[in-house]
Parts: C-alpha cells; structure tokens; sequence
C-alpha cells in the first residue's frame, strides 16, 4: 500500500518493520512491498529516529524560503503608488523602474499584488481594448480641444476644458471652467498659446462655442483662430472618435480622479487638476508611446502668439467681398449667407473645379461653397 496523507499509520508498520533487528526482508523489498522507492524509505526512517512518530506527519510542501518573492516593501511602494494614481499594473511597474527602484517587480507581479490586496475591480480589468491608433508625426500639427461633462464644485458647476496634441498626448490644458461662453475659452487659449505657441491646426466638434452657431460653423471664436493662421476643423456629429484622444484623456481623468475626489470650489478643482495635469504629462507612462511619457515626445511650437492680429489680405485674383451686419455677401445678382460671425469682415470668392460652384475664404481657409445658378 503505497504511502498517502491518510497513512501515517502505514509509516509507523514500515518503520517499525524496517527496524526490526531479524527481518528476513531486504530494505529494498520492504520499500518495493508498500510502494515506495528506497530514497522515500530511507526519509520516513531517518525522521522516524529523530523525531519519532511525529517525523512521520506529513510536512507542507511549500518552500522554507522564496528569494523570489517580493519583500513588503516593495509591495508596499505598489499599493502606495497605486493609491496615489491608480495606474494599471504595466504603468506601475514601468514607473518603478524609471525611479530606480532596486529590485523593481515586473508587470505580472505588480498585478498579482494588485489583485491580492483588493485594488482591481471586475469593471477595469474588462476596459482594456486594442485599439488601431493613429497620430500625426509631430508635435503640435493638431490639438484636440473639448468641453469634458460638467460636475458640481461646491455651489459652482465646473465645465473641464482640455486641450491634447495629437503626437505626444501632452495635456496642453486642463482649466476648471465656470461656464463654457467664447469669452472663456479665448482667456484659456490665450494662456495656453503664450505658453506653447500656436499649433497649425486645431479640431473640434461641434458644440458651442467653437460649433454651429443655428446658421453656420463659423463662430467668433473660429474666426479668431483662423485669424492667428491656425487651421479649424470640426468633427463629425455624433462621431466622438473623431476627437478620440481627448476622449480617452476624459476617460483617463474619470479613472485617476474624479470618481475619487469631490471639489467644494472651483478653485480647489484647479488645484487637484494641475497636480493630475503634472503627473499626467511627466510621470504617467503612455502605453501607446511605447512607455514613454506625453512630455519625452512634445516640444513647444516655434509660432509665437502675436500681440496684434495681422490685417486680412488676398491674392489680385480674389473677389472680396465685405459681410453685412446680417452675415450676408451679395455676389453677381446672389445673396449668399456666409454667417453673423464674418459681419464686418472680407472674405475672398474663388472658382472651383465646379463650374457651377464658387468657395468663400477667410484668410487661408475655406469656410464654404454656394451655387452660382
């Protein structure tokens, strides 16, 4: 009968058969008889003389000691930087190592401390998704720009602003806003181009104040960008993934922050979001930058914002014309509406390949097409 769990005493008959002075049985018989081999016999004997019948209980199998496994403080510098973040486990372990951290543990051990101690919920582990990611090949080609949903702060409602370049996912603002009027993202943009320089395109969607104002696309707002040589666009309605990195910074600043923190002030939002903004941009590791941080790929444009707007000029070949006060332009017998934001402005009407189609221009940019019949 071979040896089990259950058969301590078929330990105790071997041994006190093997120990038999006159046994006429070979060692190795003894051993062959109860199924084990002759190392297992000599084991169970040798504890069965030193600790007698207590040797023959079985042991854990487990290691006396695992230099493999990660000390407490180690595990606890994961728990606190997770706390402190709530990064994933890929970002933790990268961010470990960029800190030089001695023994610093890979991914999938973070992970088991992670799951070990409670701090992954089904929810997250199910948000990951591989995603076909393109981007522009420098920085500063294309900022995103949006108004992420709006919370109570305190007796404030707060309308995030943010603004992502495209190439490096560098956070170029993240501004608690009272309200979200022309007058408040110029102030932002203001800020945000004295300190960056001026990007060469810029999208949008197209909500107010940067969207359709009930007659046109254009807005004040737009026109002062185009004034500045920034190309607008807008993206699609009802196709957030147009703006899908500035979508996913929203969902980053859900996961790190807002679901745990409540602001009694707009002020005291500012302050949360300029340390989030901080750790965002140079600490948090990107993984579609290959592990890299937003501020490793983004450097500040070379345009400076000027302090006087440049007047308006066109080419000899243009046909100008001025916009009324009710956004109208009258071309060849036409009234054609080009929008209340242009009143007071000249635009430029060019030929299409269209024969029957005419383009309006403000400074570099198309802003329509209308029909000459």
């Amino acid at each position: 009968m071979p040896f089990g769990r259950e058969t301590l005493d078929t330990k105790v008959e071997f041994v006190r058969l093997a120990t038999t002075i006159d046994c006429p049985t070979s060692f190795s018989e003894l051993c062959r008889r109860f199924g084990i081999s002759r190392s297992q016999g000599y084991v169970v004997l040798s504890r069965f003389l030193a600790e007698g019948k207590e040797g023959l209980v079985d042991r854990s199998r487990r290691p006396w000691s695992s230099p493999t496994k990660t000390c407490s403080e180690i595990e606890a510098k994961v728990l606190e930087m997770r706390d402190q973040t709530h990064w994933g486990a890929r970002k933790i372990a990268h961010r470990l190592r960029t800190l030089g951290v001695e023994h610093a543990p890979p991914r999938t051990t973070v992970q088991n401390i992670l799951n070990r101690n409670g701090r992954v919920s089904p929810e997250e582990s199910a948000k990951h998704t591989a995603w076909t990611r393109f981007e522009h090949p420098l920085p500063n080609d294309l900022w995103q720009m949006d108004f992420k949903g709006w919370f109570m702060a305190g007796p404030d409602r707060c309308n995030p602003l943010t603004i992502l370049d495209d190439h490096s996912r560098f956070s170029l603002c993240l501004r608690a806003c009272f309200d979200q009027t022309t007058e408040t993202v110029q102030t932002a943009l203001t800020h945000v181009f004295e300190r960056y320089g001026l990007p060469w395109r810029m999208t949008m969607d197209n909500g107010s104040p940067w969207g359709d104002d009930g007659q046109s696309k254009l807005t004040r707002l737009v026109m002062w960008l185009i004034r500045l040589g920034i190309k607008v666009s807008h993206s699609r309605p009802y196709h957030p993934q147009t703006q899908g990195k500035d979508e996913r910074f929203h969902r980053t600043l859900d996961d790190e922050l807002l679901r745990y923190v409540g602001f009694r002030s707009l002020a005291a939002a500012q302050e949360a979001f300029d340390v989030f903004r901080d750790r965002y941009n140079l600490e948090r590791p990107h993984e579609s930058l290959q592990m890299r941080t937003p501020s490793e790929r983004y450097s500040a444009s070379s345009r400076s914002l000027p302090t006087v707007l440049l007047p308006v000029e066109y080419g000899s070949g243009d046909e100008v014309r001025k916009v009324d006060v009710a956004g109208k332009i009258s071309y060849r017998g036409h009234s054609v509406r080009v929008g209340r934001a242009c009143a007071g402005l000249r635009v430029a009407i060019r030929s299409t390949e269209t024969p029957s189609l005419a383009a309006v221009f403000f400074c570099h940019q198309k802003i329509m097409n209308f029909e000459l019949q």
